[in-house]
């Protein structure tokens, strides 16, 4: 299992177009076999940072996800969304693995 931590850096005053991009990508990433742990949105502190969770089974079906996604036109449709609104400044992902016991 492999979990992808995304740290965005948004535009504070387009809070309602950043979440409106988060909930488009919800089903997509369920849709290529992943699980969304949710978009969560500053509440408390910075107001321009925002993170997003979701696993994948391995590396290698996030893998999949991600070639697939490319040739997908609701996925294209949300990356024009965030272009179209300026949203998003910059984003970094990283990948973890959990620890249950």
């Amino acid at each position: 299992m492999v979990t992808c931590y995304l740290r965005y850096i948004i535009d504070a005053g387009k809070l309602k177009e950043f979440e409106h991009y988060g909930k488009l990508w919800i089903p997509l990433v369920e849709k290529f076999g992943g699980a969304h742990h949710g978009y969560f949105l500053p509440s408390e502190g910075a107001n321009n940072v925002a993170l997003a969770l979701f696993t994948f089974p391995s590396l290698a079906a996030y893998e999949q996800y991600r070639i697939r996604m490319a040739d997908d036109a609701e996925c294209q449709a949300a990356f024009r969304y965030a272009e179209q609104t300026k949203c998003i400044f910059s984003y970094e992902r990283s990948f973890f693995r959990p620890v249950f016991e």
